[in-house]
């Protein structure tokens, strides 16, 4: 059986890195998978692209686009056309996509026109806003797709509302969140191999146990267009940052996108407050999670490794697909006005810290739940 996998995003690493795992061991038992990754080039400096297929020891793509940056239909249409020519060459028995990036549509719509079965993890997931390209991307994947591996209840609901159901030529299933499996296996390896503490000057005294003691930072992570491409929403969250920094530095791991906003419009929140660092690594970003006070983000992914790291989030967008988080009451929803985003660090601070949050995103073996789906089609 010949699967095509296709990644383009840093996201897409990580997940990829997990179901290419649980192929590998599945195959020392008896080989009945050969995978064929394809990276679009969506993501395409070292930072960015890279540092995770080293870091998370993920095989080197076959075949590398080298599509890079450009207007969502400039750069959709680019990787569809080169799916395309990659999978009339190959001629897997299923595409396999992740997420909501372009590189998700382009690869599901790819193999859609060549009849090849399509299967999305991460399916079902919705935010109800369609003025994000994710929420757009989300849609036609799904219905495009065979194989639907959800990561929640909630999301096999929410496909139900749109008729789409396990039978009847599509296969649904709540395999739960690959993206668990992934930080319940590199959470054991961080302390071991990350620096990023250290070389940031945010250890504090060890407790008798040994253990780190940190929380005397904030993290924040800012990339959505809805937020970079906007000024006044962009200027708005940078002013809160400021505002917190006050209590504790905030590190903001500086995406391109948002980098190359703050250039253009001159924007650059207060030094002494906010230290703007390079894109790090997976490993490096697990650890900043894991010893923050808190942290603030408009990231899907990081909203769960907050909340699977049991430190406060408080999201920086109106809506979220990660309902769950929200629905426990770990996750604070604050859109981007300044006021709100400080009072949402304080409610969260006040009323998260005391409490644990419950386990919605299944039991960490979603990655060999789906290899053994793949295995099965002929």
């Amino acid at each position: 059986m010949k699967i095509a996998t296709i990644v383009g995003a840093r996201p897409q690493f990580i997940k990829a890195a997990v179901v290419s795992r649980a192929i590998q061991i599945s195959n020392k038992k008896k080989k009945k998978i050969q995978e064929i990754l394809v990276h679009t080039g969506q993501h395409y400096d070292y930072l960015m692209d890279k540092v995770f297929f080293e870091e998370l020891d993920l095989p080197q793509p076959h075949y590398h686009l080298g599509v890079g940056s450009g207007s969502h239909g400039k750069q959709t249409g680019i990787m569809l056309e080169r799916i395309e020519a990659v999978l009339q060459k190959e001629k897997p028995g299923a595409v396999l996509v992740y997420g909501d990036t372009n590189s998700t549509l382009a690869g599901a719509l790819a193999a859609a026109k060549l009849n090849i079965p399509v299967a999305h993890v991460e399916a079902g997931l919705r935010s109800y806003n369609r003025r994000m390209p994710e929420e757009i991307n989300r849609l036609l994947t799904d219905h495009l797709s065979t194989f639907l591996f959800c990561p929640t209840t909630q999301a096999v609901q929410n496909l139900l509302k749109e008729g789409i159901r396990d039978g009847k030529g599509k296969i649904v299933k709540n395999v739960g969140d690959v993206m668990y499996d992934s930080i319940l296996y590199y959470s054991k390896i961080v302390e071991k191999k990350s620096t990023i503490l250290r070389d940031l000057g945010l250890f504090k005294l060890k407790t008798q146990n040994s253990k780190l003691k940190t929380h005397n930072y904030y993290l924040a992570t800012l990339h959505r267009a809805e937020n970079t491409d906007d000024p006044k929403r962009l200027k708005s969250i940078l002013k809160a940052l400021n505002e917190i920094g006050k209590e504790a530095p905030v590190i903001l791991p500086l995406h391109p996108r948002t980098k190359k906003v703050m250039k253009i419009y001159n924007l650059s929140p207060d030094n002494h407050r906010v230290k703007l660092i390079e894109p790090v690594s997976y490993l490096n970003m697990l650890t900043l999670e894991k010893y923050a006070r808190a942290i603030l983000t408009d990231s899907g992914g990081v909203q769960k490794e907050a909340y699977w790291f049991g430190v406060p989030c408080i999201t920086l967008r109106d809506e979220t697909e990660w309902v769950e988080t929200v629905k426990s009451g770990w996750n604070v929803l604050v859109g981007a006005e300044t006021k709100r985003i400080i009072q949402g660090v304080h409610e969260a601070m006040r009323e998260i810290l005391p409490r644990k949050a419950p386990n919605a995103f299944g039991n960490g073996k979603a990655s060999g739940k789906i290899v053994d789906f793949l295995i099965k089609i002929r």
